[in-house]
């Protein structure tokens, strides 16, 4: 086999990149090293375990970009390592790249996004994702179904109301066969690729919101968050040591989760878990486990009904709580009341992921709360009842003293 020596990603590069999930998204900085370092991993796919009739692609929002930017630097990387042309050649009206074993890299524009059904590609990677519409990430998508190939989905942070978005909070979540990475200005200050004097020019002269997006891949606010992101990232502490007074939880639907949340005497998380893919029965035992003889509020929408009574049988203290759209409205008012107060606090991770990607619509017959399609939400429900149940007991811990 030919050898051809690539320049080595810095450290977490390498582990966004070569994450050995298939769905890979990265939410990165301008100038993090996301274009080159896909390039490299694509080129290698190609490489390494590709052959005769092999199709690579690489897909950019539109066909100008994808020839200048992704095709160029191929050429480029490729032309130093071989300049006399052994081991590659290219067509540069059909914009690919051939190697020594017959495979092809592909380079290609979302703009038509019908012109990217049909083809069976064995890795791919869109390119600045956020720039390109849904229905190109569909078409893909469709293309690695056959061959199962991965892909990697990159490029800047662009607000919260896109596929990308969307796509990254659910692999963020725990999604199976998909994975989440983040790389900043300062992950490439710390690996010698930027500047720190070019990062924090950038800071002074861009509006915050924009070098957060840019620079941070922090994504603004879109508007459509009823607890505010800001007041999301006030309320972010470490579980808490001492014993919860009280439980909210809500119980999985299908392939959602169960949700158990424990807060303690000052509404800091205590008791964060969920689980799902297990019978009724199991999901009864291991509530009685945690709740124990604490107040708790469960989730009795549905099949709730029963899961509550069988629960209520050796929990003393449990309460049930039917969802609909007026009380699950005022539900998630109280629960944003106490974000903007500060007066829950909870830790960082999916739980947190859950509270920035949930939403509100006006819609003709009022307020609906939910999480984006594809995505959950038991977590936000959950902590909702907890902060409800955390009311309860201290109101009737304060009726109980007048009494």
């Amino acid at each position: 086999m030919q050898q051809l020596e690539l320049p080595p990603p810095y450290k977490k590069q390498h582990d966004a990149i070569c994450d050995p999930r298939r769905i890979v998204i990265i939410e990165a900085s301008t100038k993090s090293g996301k274009t080159a370092g896909c390039l490299v991993w694509l080129l290698q796919k190609a490489w390494n375990e590709g052959g005769l009739g092999c199709a690579f692609w690489w897909v950019a929002p539109v066909y100008s970009q994808a020839k200048a930017i992704g095709f160029a630097r191929m050429k480029q990387m490729l032309t130093q390592a071989d300049p006399h042309k052994k081991i590659w050649h290219s067509n540069e009206s059909e914009l690919w790249v051939e190697l020594w074993n017959g495979s092809r890299i592909w380079f290609k524009g979302a703009d038509n996004h019908d012109s990217l059904y049909g083809e069976d590609v064995h890795a791919a990677v869109i390119d600045e994702a956020t720039r390109c519409r849904e229905d190109a990430w569909i078409a893909v998508r469709s293309t690695l179904t056959a061959t199962q190939g991965p892909i990697r989905i990159i490029g800047n942070v662009k607000g919260r109301q896109n596929w990308v978005y969307k796509l990254a909070r659910l692999a963020e979540g725990g999604e199976d066969s998909m994975a989440y990475h983040k790389l900043t200005a300062y992950d490439a200050v710390d690996a010698g690729v930027l500047p720190l004097e070019e990062v924090e020019s950038a800071k002074r002269i861009l509006p915050e919101h924009v070098f957060r997006e840019l620079y941070l891949a922090e994504p603004s606010d879109d508007g459509a968050n009823p607890f505010g992101i800001e007041s999301i990232r006030n309320c972010l502490a470490p579980l808490s040591d001492a014993a919860p007074i009280c439980y909210g939880v809500d119980l999985a639907k299908s392939v959602d989760y169960t949700v158990v949340i424990g807060l303690d005497d000052e509404g800091r998380v205590a008791t964060c878990e969920r689980w799902h893919g297990v019978d009724w029965k199991t999901t009864v035992q291991r509530i009685e486990e945690l709740v124990g003889d604490a107040f708790a509020l469960v989730d009795s929408t549905g099949l709730g009904d029963p899961v509550v009574e069988q629960l209520q049988s050796k929990c003393l203290q449990i309460e049930g709580f039917k969802f609909s759209s007026n009380s699950k409205q005022q539900l998630m008012e109280g629960l944003a009341q106490a974000i903007s107060t500060q007066d829950v606090r909870f830790p960082d991770g999916w739980l947190r992921t859950e509270l920035d990607i949930f939403e509100f619509q006006h819609t003709r017959t009022g307020v609906k709360y939910s999480a984006p399609v594809g995505s959950h939400d038991d977590g936000v429900c959950a902590l909702a009842l907890a902060v409800r149940a955390l009311k309860q007991t201290t109101t009737k811990a304060f009726d109980f003293r007048i009494f």
